[in-house]
């Protein structure tokens, strides 16, 4: 094909070499996958490319030295022109190449000019394949590279919208997450993008019945009161399932599905099933009736968003939140998540779980912290939000296992 097209516009078959996109590939496989894998694919191809053109030895090289440019150039880029960059970078490098091997063959007065352009051709073309193909792969693939993740994270996107209208109390509660799920990942060297994100997304399924979560309620005004133990417990574990498949339907990434799905685990919702005990203490209860249906969390962001979970809500009922106190609240939830077998499945150690539980105690420190009384100003009257008994013990009981809030 290179011989083909360099008789159609008169050109040497290296020159043609040149332009040829080569680097797409290994951008591509760092964008979607790992840089490692793009370092092994690049050298592999540049040596099967070098068979192609036995005739200079030069080329293997100068397509392994372009498409390492490109891939290291698209490492944790953030933005979709990214891409556009990491090709003019390449371009960069693909003309101090080629005036190297034209130096070297002693015809860069001769070709230089037209390798040079192909050089540039090529580079262009690297980038606008990889911004026009990078979607398609994601889709096909079901990829969720940090471009995409940090899409995700738009308040304008379909989810986080309707949860700001519906259910503003459990939009804010997922914030405050994502600030915990991200810290703690920086802190045992997972992904912190993918864990804030699916923080974001781990309750979109109490939008479609917000007055049932404490979160959005208002003062002494509680729709549990209404209904049965068993009957409240399905509705709360029913915005896992619901959550789930909303984000199915908005084609998010299965790894932000899992995480929403694993956030609870099989935990218990201690707070319904100790009602339904008080209210029938001669009536014996199954226990898994009051358990999320699962599955307990099978990657460590998935376990990191369960845990800030559990420590967000439980945080909330601290009267005076000292670091102290933060500090045993925080041990002592994470303690309890792990006594009840959630943390089996995933690959976390207990070194991990102790930088996980500084990382909490440093964002809820400066979440929590103290603030001086303004002079001259009476909020009479004003209660905080430990002093309302009944949300209280609801967040007691999802610091629990599960509870009210879910």
């Amino acid at each position: 094909i290179m011989l083909l097209i360099a008789d159609a516009f008169a050109l040497d078959a290296a020159t043609v070499g040149f332009a040829l996109p080569v680097a797409m590939g290994a951008m591509l496989v760092s964008l979607l996958l790992d840089f490692h894998l793009a370092l092994a694919f690049s050298f592999i191809v540049s040596l099967l490319l070098g068979m192609v053109s036995p005739g200079d030895p030069f080329m293997p090289l100068f397509y392994f030295t372009t498409s390492i440019t490109a891939a290291l150039h698209v490492i944790r880029c953030k933005k979709r022109t990214a891409v556009i960059r990491a090709g003019g970078m390449t371009a960069l490098v693909s003309f101090v190449a080629i005036i190297g091997i034209d130096l070297y063959h002693g015809e860069l007065l001769t070709r230089g000019l037209f390798d040079l352009g192909a050089g540039f051709i090529g580079a262009a073309i690297t980038a606008t394949l990889v911004s026009v193909t990078l979607p398609f792969f994601e889709a096909v693939f079901d990829i969720a590279t940090d471009i995409k993740l940090l899409e995700l994270m738009e308040p304008n996107q379909p989810l986080l919208k309707e949860m700001i209208y519906k259910s503003p109390g459990t939009y804010h509660h997922s914030i405050v997450i994502g600030n915990l799920a991200e810290a703690a990942a920086e802190a045992i060297n997972e992904n912190p993008l993918l864990a804030r994100v699916g923080a974001y997304y781990h309750d979109i399924g109490k939008s479609q019945k917000p007055g049932y979560f404490i979160e959005n309620q208002r003062a002494n005004e509680n729709k549990h009161d209404r209904l049965s133990p068993s009957m409240s417990s399905l509705i709360i574990t029913s915005h896992v399932k619901e959550g789930a498949e909303m984000a199915r339907q908005q084609n998010l990434p299965s790894v932000i599905v899992d995480i929403i799905r694993q956030h609870h685990g099989t935990s218990l919702i201690t707070y319904f099933y100790q009602k339904a005990r008080e209210l029938q203490p001669l009536t014996p209860l199954a226990e898994q009736d009051f358990r999320y249906p699962g599955p307990r969390p099978r990657t460590k962001v998935a376990a990191i968003v369960m845990l800030a979970d559990a420590v967000e809500a439980a945080s909330r009922t601290l009267g005076e939140p000292s670091p102290q106190r933060i500090q045993g609240l925080t041990n002592s939830v994470i303690t309890r998540i792990f006594l009840d077998d959630q943390l089996s499945m995933c690959d976390l150690t207990l070194k991990d779980l102790r930088e996980i539980a500084k990382s909490f105690n440093m964002v809820l420190a400066g979440i929590y912290h103290h603030r001086v009384d303004y002079p001259g100003i009476d909020f009479g009257g004003t209660k905080k939000r430990s002093d309302y008994s009944d949300k209280k013990h609801s967040e007691e009981a999802k610091a629990a296992g599960g509870g009210h809030k879910g």
